[in-house]
């Protein structure tokens, strides 16, 4: 099983290197055949892996291969080395897997594009930095993976980069991240010097003994590198941005994997939080105002790609919420339906947008129903399942999420509950509201009834993706049937022990209950549809909306506006003046020393002579003198 953890792991890396390395002897088609069949190859390893851990006795689950030891000081190790175990194996399937699929869906989606070659290098980057991330046996390792999917992100999101706003959305995505990368860097420090260890078990042994202070510290650390990757509150506003790469990259970063990078995170590390339960409560309050604010938001957008990006936010946030209340199991199944159907969801949009040449505004879409109707199944499969409609995949994780948090009772979970349910009900309008608008109705433009009759519905490398994925999006959550069967959520829970365990009535009450808030969330959105207005009546809350609840003009006010104007005045008043003109003034003094030099030198041998004379002279006077 270990060798197929190393399969899985390099298999992506030797995909990117041979692009990289084979350059224009390559064709294009050939790159893109690289990057899917080696990204299938690291599936291959990590179903390897997967099977040789379910056939292991259930107390020996946890297999770590280290190839060298990497660092090396005094009494303090790291190694090169991978875990695997039951969460490790599950995220090990789901990049690999829905990676491998969206990578060959961008074999139709990027046809003809002058840098494909660079694209797939790109996405073969990416799925071994995320790899890297979910397999890492320590810490360091793991921040090495975070890091690199950050950079592989910024290279996905700008991959355009000749348009400016895919370039600021790109630096957007790098910077905020960047501030997590440097809090998990922080608890890894504050990690080696309490702990002595960076490896997770050796952390885990030790940290019910450090001190309150030592251990939140920790905690928030982590915390803030996995609400900065996962896109929540207060760290969110780069990924709507990120829409304007490619959509397959907006599929594979956005919806299933990058994203959700940090719920992977609060779980793997579930001993830390648990020791600092402030701070994993934190993590649940973070996430329920996302999945409200994000809800929200996706009322008013008109971008097909934001809507969507709006909603995996919202999504996340109910993840957030499940593993805050030590619901990991539920975390974890929410976070592989969510990939299943938001995948879904971005490469169905993605045919819409190829149809239509890059159109992406649904007030220019309408009547695509019986126009596209393969990707009309696969789009309104995707929308039942992120609604959480029974029986698509999103009905399963979704509700179990909302249960506990009704089981674990209190205030807090009596809030969480009341926003897991209010998010139903906005997930219900705003999905529904994207689907009637962009399939029902009549063509809203000349330009896009004339492309109707153009194109045909799309590539079979784009439209094969797409359904196996609609496929999985139906059934993918049958894994766990409360009071039935719970593979799933057992095989989590013997990494990642839950804190709350819902009944069986408990279960398909509340389930009831966030399916009719769903349900009714559909019917105001087609009433709208049909009324011809919008969720949003009043002008005020749609400015507001509009604006993203005013977060970017916020961080512009406190940030970039401050950090500019104290750059331009540190230029003005310090470095033109004191280092420019300090410079300019040594050098044209330099140049006046050497022309009154020059002009002493006469070029004569004699007068050379009597001055080395001279000057031994008054050295001999000197040194007599001295004496």
């Amino acid at each position: 099983m270990i060798a197929g953890g190393w399969i899985c792991l390099l298999a992506p890396l030797a995909g990117a290197l041979a692009i990289v390395l084979a350059g224009q002897r390559i064709s294009r088609r050939t790159a893109g055949w690289i990057s899917t069949l080696t990204t299938f190859v690291a599936f291959g390893g990590a179903l390897m892996a997967f099977l040789g851990l379910w056939a292991a006795d259930p107390d020996d689950r946890e297999r770590v291969s280290t190839a060298y030891t990497w660092l090396a000081a005094g009494g303090f190790e790291v190694g090169f080395q991978i875990l695997v175990d039951p969460l490790s194996s599950v995220m090990m399937l789901i990049v690999s897997g829905v990676g491998g699929l969206i990578v060959w869906y961008s074999m139709g989606y990027m046809a003809g594009d002058d840098e494909e070659r660079r694209y797939f290098a790109y996405m073969s980057i990416f799925v071994f930095s995320m790899l890297m991330l979910v397999e890492a046996g320590n810490f360091l390792l793991l921040l090495v993976g975070w890091g690199l999917v950050g950079l592989a992100s910024y290279l996905l999101i700008g991959f355009w980069h000749k348009r400016p706003e895919a370039v600021a959305a790109a630096k957007k995505a790098f910077v905020m991240n960047a501030i997590g990368d440097a809090t998990f860097a922080l608890a890894c420090v504050l990690l080696i010097w309490e702990t002595g260890t960076l490896e997770f078990f050796g952390v885990f042994a030790e940290v019910d003994s450090l001190s309150t202070t030592s251990v939140n510290l920790i905690a928030l650390g982590l915390l803030g590198g996995a609400v900065a990757k996962s896109a929540q509150i207060p760290l969110q506003t780069w990924l709507p941005d990120a829409m304007e790469g490619p959509t397959p990259v907006s599929a594979l970063i956005h919806a299933a994997t990058m994203v959700t990078a940090g719920v992977y995170l609060l779980a793997r590390a579930s001993p830390v939080f648990e020791a600092a339960p402030d701070v994993q409560h934190l993590a649940a309050i973070l996430g329920a105002a996302t999945l409200l604010v994000a809800g929200l938001i996706a009322l008013v957008q008109w971008d097909i790609k934001r809507v969507i990006a709006y909603s995996t936010m919202s999504q996340i946030g109910y993840m957030f919420m499940a593993a805050g209340i030590g619901a990991y199991g539920y975390a974890i199944f929410h976070l592989m339906t969510h990939a299943f159907f938001k995948a879904l969801l971005f490469m169905s949009a993605g045919v819409v947008i190829h149809h239509l040449q890059g159109e992406q505004d649904i007030r220019r879409m309408g009547g695509l129903k019986s126009v596209l109707p393969k990707t009309h199944i696969a789009f309104l499969v995707g929308t039942l399942a992120l609604v959480g409609i029974p029986p698509f995949a999103g009905f399963w994780s979704k509700d179990g999420i909302i249960t506990s948090a009704f089981a674990t009772g209190g205030a807090l979970g009596w809030s969480l509950y009341i926003a897991g349910l209010v998010g139903a009900l906005l997930t219900g309008a705003y999905a529904f509201r994207l689907y009637y608008t962009v399939f029902r109705g009549e063509a809203q433009s000349a330009e896009a009834e004339a492309v109707h009759h153009e194109h045909g519905e799309g590539p079979r490398s784009m439209l094969v993706p797409v359904g196996i994925l609609t496929v999985l999006s139906t059934i993918g959550g049958l894994v766990v049937i409360p009071g039935v069967w719970h593979p799933f959520t057992s095989w989590i829970g013997e990494t990642a022990e839950p804190l709350v365990e819902p009944t069986v009535l408990e279960d398909y009450a509340m389930s009831v209950l966030a399916v009719a808030l769903g349900l009714i969330g559909f019917y105001v959105a087609r009433r709208a549809f049909h009324a011809g207005r919008q969720l949003v009546t009043s002008p005020g809350a749609w400015r507001v909306l509009e604006h993203k609840l005013y977060f970017d003009e916020l961080y512009d006010a406190l940030f970039y506006r401050p950090a500019v104007a104290i750059s331009t005045a540190l230029r003005r008043n310090f470095e033109e003046p004191v280092i420019e003109r300090s410079l300019d003034e040594i050098g044209s003094g330099t140049i006046r020393v050497g022309d009154d030099v020059a002009r002493v030198q006469s070029g004569l041998l004699r007068a050379y002579a009597v001055a080395i004379a001279a000057g031994v002279c008054v050295l001999v006077v000197v040194f007599v003198a001295v004496r």
